[in-house]
């Protein structure tokens, strides 16, 4: 087991060689200093000032448009500082990303199916009326999910919280033991072990029992985790599988932006999101990096629908040639299952997915919104920490009007430059009042906000620039429902077992920690 662990990070090492930036920075820096070379050695004097001249015209109409592009300004920055520097390396950078055809295909495909998929999740305007009567501030975020993402707001949903992977397992292996009709996942990481071999083997039950059962899973599985035809394997067993952008052997800037949603949605009437994949760390069977601190959530309710028609909508996007009439009414349908008086249905639930190339990072304003509208407190989970100029005054100006900003951490990481980078955040976010600990056994997973009470988002999106703008997420913001103090609680317990930072444990961490953290923050939006 050790020794296929040393060779999954083997792989994915390579991979980030490969495929990554990396190779993009090898590759030009490398141009950058032949170029610079042939126009210092071989040029006369009298050209080498046309030469200079002409990389710098070029770098100058290049850091013009960036500047006037639609983008946050952080990946602003992060373009012009190599497009100004380094002429050469930076233009052919910043130009090789925008000319990639297959990101722009891919790109109209989702769009084009959430435009001929938008009538299943019509926003019931009776709901919308009510919220409205009740807060208008959440009204406004509903419509911003609803125009913007194209996700109503429910009214009747059912929750319960697992504040660990340990917790969330037998209760998944049940619900699956349950379907009648159908069962569909969606996840990051699949990995054979105990958790995904005692949920495959009572998916090939299903599917032998006429349950339709499909898998959908991000194509860097193929490449560490799993056999490049797994697929195969599973529609042996009756069980129907798809990849979202596999690997393959070309540079590639689409294959930059990955699924990490987790979706699992059971007949339609169950469903279930978070920070766990289908693999023994999350569940505490595998020690990789100490305690594995996780979480997920379960819906049982109107608000599944949503959770039904992400997957099916990536499911039709995955196909060989989109599935773009593709009927999802069937398994919408859900008969008289949410009228049980033992659900507790109270309060409101905003299930939503994001997508890195519409523009609209949808997870990014939903946090937002939620620094910025609370009053008595916010509380946040988090495996990472690398943040925008909206994000680090959102937090600030929370701390600063008296609001409890807490901030829970890992104190063990699971990349040491992520970790870096996070601890560059913590004196400015703490001179301004956030209150930072970091989680003493081992590794928090969970991406979570909880705040005054009366609204929480679990899901799949960190507070870094990969999440909140770079690979496709999902999460549910919930409003009013009792289950917001299962979250809360789990807050206070966790918080037990931190140890608070301050400046002084900063200060402590070596220099050349700190040094690099820093200068890593320059070209954070593009790692």
């Amino acid at each position: 087991m050790v020794a296929e662990e040393v060779r999954g990070k083997g792989k994915r090492g390579l991979l980030r060689i490969i495929f990554g930036r990396t190779t993009f920075f090898i590759l030009f820096m490398a141009l950058q200093i032949a170029v610079l070379a042939w126009i210092y050695f071989w040029l006369d004097d009298r050209y080498q000032a046309y030469g200079y001249g002409a990389f710098g015209l070029v770098s100058a109409i290049l850091a013009i448009r960036i500047l006037n592009e639609k983008q946050n300004a952080s990946f602003k920055m992060a373009w012009l500082v190599p497009v100004l520097l380094f002429p050469v390396f930076g233009c052919l950078f910043y130009i090789f990303v925008q000319l990639q055809m297959e990101t722009k295909i891919l790109a109209k495909r989702i769009a084009d199916i959430r435009i001929r998929t938008r009538s299943y999740l019509n926003q019931n305007e009776a709901i919308a009326a009510k919220l409205m009567k009740e807060n208008r501030r959440n009204a406004n975020l509903s419509r911003y999910l609803s125009e913007r993402a194209g996700y109503p707001v429910y009214d009747k949903t059912n929750f319960k919280y697992y504040p660990l992977g340990d917790d969330f397992f037998p209760d998944l292996l049940e619900e699956l033991k349950a379907a009648e009709r159908f069962i569909f996942l969606e996840y990051f990481i699949i990995q054979r072990g105990v958790m995904w071999d005692s949920v495959l083997k009572i998916l090939e039950e299903k599917a032998a029992a006429g349950v339709d059962v499909r898998v959908l899973y991000d194509g860097m599985n193929s490449f560490s985790n799993l056999p490049h035809d797994y697929p195969k394997e599973l529609e042996a067993k009756g069980v129907r599988c798809r990849i979202f952008n596999p690997i393959r052997p070309a540079i590639s800037t689409s294959q930059n932006n990955r699924d990490h949603r987790k979706i699992l949605v059971i007949d339609g009437h169950t469903a279930f999101t978070g920070g766990v994949n289908l693999a023994d760390e999350y569940i505490n069977r595998k020690v990789r990096f100490g305690h594995w601190k996780d979480n997920a959530v379960r819906l049982k309710g109107e608000a599944v629908k949503s959770f039904t028609v992400m997957f099916l909508q990536m499911w039709s996007v995955c196909a060989f040639r989109p599935e773009y009439d593709f009927d999802y009414g069937p398994f919408l349908d859900t008969g008289d299952h949410f009228h049980s008086p033992a659900l507790n249905m109270d309060g409101y639930s905003f299930p939503f997915s994001d997508s890195p190339l519409d523009g609209e990072p949808v997870g990014h304003q939903v946090y937002l919104d939620i620094l910025y509208q609370a009053r008595r407190y916010v509380y946040i989970m988090t495996p990472y920490l690398i943040l925008d100029d909206d994000m680090v005054t959102a937090l600030t100006y929370a701390a600063k009007r008296g609001v409890d900003t807490v901030i829970v951490m890992p104190h063990i990481p699971d990349k040491k430059y992520a970790f870096m980078l996070a601890h560059s955040y913590y004196p400015e976010l703490m001179e301004a009042g956030v209150k930072i600990y970091e989680y003493l056994p081992g590794f928090i997973h969970s991406k979570t906000f909880v705040s005054d009470d009366e609204k929480a988002v679990v899901g799949s999106i960190n507070m870094d620039f990969r999440s909140q703008y770079l690979n496709f997420e999902c999460a549910v913001y919930i409003y009013k429902n009792p289950v917001i103090g299962d979250i809360r609680a789990d807050f206070d317990e966790t918080l037990k077992k931190c140890v608070r930072m301050s400046m002084e444990s900063y200060e402590s961490l070596p220099l050349m920690h700190r040094f690099w953290g820093r200068t890593l923050r320059l070209i954070a939006p593009l790692m």
